[in-house]
């Protein structure tokens, strides 16, 4: 049997999560301790006590998501699990981070300025109301792809995650995307809806972005990770540390290619992924792409009681 760690991007927090795992295991508490000392500010009190609203900004969502997977990740290792016991790692989007840290490759600190750098540069990189996402659901990527093709009309509009065999989300100028919401409708998608995003990640338009984690990635230590890297915009494993470098900040442009990768581990032998942190939303994803896979949530104490058997 042959297991990978996966570790869940935006749209996964909610607050209060890892408080539980913090209150029962001090590697996980020490996590979030070492995160808020790295940020300057008490991040794990907005995780556990603050506004949804606060929390989903995305320089909040992002180091508070990876926060979350790693105190996870840490009780789990305290129960005498062990990243090592996996054949690959992989993250959706920010999750890559958490992914990187999880294997040794990134500190947790700088893992965490690192985060809230991106966050930043993201959301920055277009003034609000510029650029949208949408879910196009029951359209395969080739089809989603042209759809994004035919929208574009001159503005940016390209497909970002490949989530699934059937969700993918394209991303770009406000117009195109909503052009491409009724050219999917027309092309059959079952639903295509505007995504409650506060920017248009993973497509052209985060140029300024790219340049920033560029900037920022030039300054931090990449270790070759304990568990080969299974990365976002290439969709197979890497492990030398300037590649991971360099894909880090093409990831910012560039899309996440989610149904490759779990397809490509479940090629590999991978029968059991193991989601790392918040919520089960990739483990949905993963039931659609790898159905013989057996999918398992560690996000909280009675998860880790679970898997113990």
């Amino acid at each position: 049997m042959s297991r990978a760690f996966v570790f869940p991007g935006q749209g996964a927090q909610t607050i209060g999560m890892g408080k539980a795992l913090a209150d029962s295991y001090p590697a996980a508490k020490a996590v979030f301790d070492e995160v808020d000392e790295a940020l300057g500010e008490k991040l794990s009190a907005l995780i556990w006590e603050g506004s949804i609203e606060d929390l989903t900004l995305t320089a909040n969502a992002q180091p508070a998501l990876m926060a979350t997977s790693i105190a996870a990740l840490r009780a789990l290792e305290s129960e005498g699990f062990a990243v090592t016991d996996a054949a690959f790692v992989a993250g959706h989007s920010l999750g890559e981070y958490s992914a990187l840290c999880a294997a040794g490759s990134l500190s947790l600190s700088d893992t965490a300025r690192l985060l809230r750098i991106r966050g930043a540069a993201m959301q920055s990189a277009v003034p609000v109301g510029i650029g949208a996402m949408a879910a196009l659901l029951g359209l395969d990527f080739a089809t989603a792809t042209e759809v994004a093709t035919e929208a574009a009309q001159g503005e940016v509009c390209q497909a970002a995650n490949d989530n699934d065999p059937s969700q993918v989300v394209v991303s770009g100028h406000k117009g195109a995307v909503e052009r491409a919401v009724e050219i999917a409708k027309a092309k059959g998608a079952k639903r295509a809806v505007m995504l409650p995003v506060s920017a248009p990640f993973h497509c052209a338009l985060m140029q300024p972005a790219a340049d920033r984690m560029a900037e920022a990635l030039a300054d931090v230590e990449v270790n070759p990770p304990v568990v080969p890297l299974v990365a976002n915009v290439v969709a197979e494993a890497v492990t030398d540390p300037a590649t991971i470098r360099a894909l880090l900040v093409k990831q910012v442009t560039g899309s996440v290619r989610w149904r490759e990768s779990v397809e490509w581990m479940a090629g590999q032998g991978v029968t059991e992924f193991w989601e790392i942190g918040a919520g089960k939303a990739l483990s949905g994803m993963i039931r659609r792409i790898a159905k013989d896979t057996v999918q398992k949530a560690v996000g909280t104490p009675e998860d880790i009681a679970a898997l113990k058997g």
